[in-house]
C-alpha cells in the first residue's frame, strides 16, 4: 500500500470523472492536502479537480467550508457531523458535483476518551443529494501509514459517489402456477364415456 495504489485510484477517479463529465473538491484536515495532491499529481488534472480546502483548525473548518461553530462544540472535530458538514461545505461554496473531507487523529499524539489515535471520519457529497459517510478505525499504525490509508479510503469513496447511483436489483417474480383441478372419475362416469356411441351418419333422405 503506498503512492502506486492512490495514483492507480486517481487516475481511475480522473477517469469517471471526465467520462461523466464530474467536477471534485476536497476538504482536508489530517491528511492536509494529499488527497488533492494525489489528485493534481497527474497531468491534465485540471479539468476535473477545482479546488482543495486544507482546514487544518477549527477557524478553518468555519470559515472555509462553513462548519457551524455549534457542531464543532458539540461533536468535536473529528466526528461523523463535522465531516459531514465540510463535505456538504465545499460541495456548495466550490459548485462542484462531488466533495470529500477527512477529518481524523493521526498521531501520534491527540487522541481523547472515545476518539483514539487511528480514528478518521470521511464523507462524500454529490450535487444530486446523496451523502455518505464513513468511520475508519486504523489503530496506532503511525503517523505516516494513517495519513495514506486515509487518502486511499477517500478516493475508493470519491469512485463509489463518481460511479452513479446503483440501480435497485429488481426481484425476479415466478409467474403464478396455475392448479390443475382433477376431477375424480367415478366408475359410473367411464362407462358412461365408454358406451357413448362414436357418432353416426344420418340416412339419405
Amino acid at each position: 500500500m503506498g503512492g502506486s495504489d492512490a495514483k492507480a485510484l486517481a487516475r481511475s477517479l480522473l477517469d469517471i470523472c471526465r467520462m461523466r463529465k464530474l467536477t471534485i473538491a476536497t476538504a482536508e484536515s489530517c491528511t492536509g492536502g494529499l488527497v488533492a495532491g494525489a489528485l493534481t499529481d497527474i497531468p491534465g488534472s485540471s479539468d476535473v479537480i477545482d479546488r482543495g480546502f486544507v482546514t487544518y483548525s477549527n477557524d478553518a473548518k468555519r470559515v472555509m467550508p462553513g462548519v457551524k461553530a455549534t457542531t464543532l462544540a458539540t461533536f468535536g472535530a473529528v466526528s461523523k457531523e463535522t465531516a459531514q458538514a465540510m463535505a456538504v461545505g465545499a460541495l456548495e461554496r466550490a459548485g462542484v458535483d462531488l466533495a470529500v473531507s477527512i477529518t481524523g487523529i493521526a498521531g501520534p499524539g491527540g487522541a481523547t476518551p472515545g476518539k483514539p489515535v487511528g480514528l478518521v471520519h470521511f464523507a462524500v457529497a454529490a450535487r444530486d443529494g446523496r451523502l455518505v459517510h464513513r468511520e475508519c478505525r486504523f489503530g496506532a499504525l503511525g503517523r505516516s501509514t494513517v495519513r495514506q490509508r486515509s487518502v486511499l479510503e477517500a478516493l475508493r469513496m470519491l469512485i463509489e459517489l463518481a460511479r452513479g447511483p446503483q440501480p435497485p436489483v429488481k426481484v425476479r417474480r415466478q409467474p403464478p402456477t396455475r392448479a390443475r383441478t382433477n376431477t375424480a372419475r367415478t366408475p359410473r362416469g367411464l362407462a358412461a364415456k365408454r358406451r357413448r356411441p362414436r357418432g353416426t351418419s344420418s340416412p339419405l333422405s
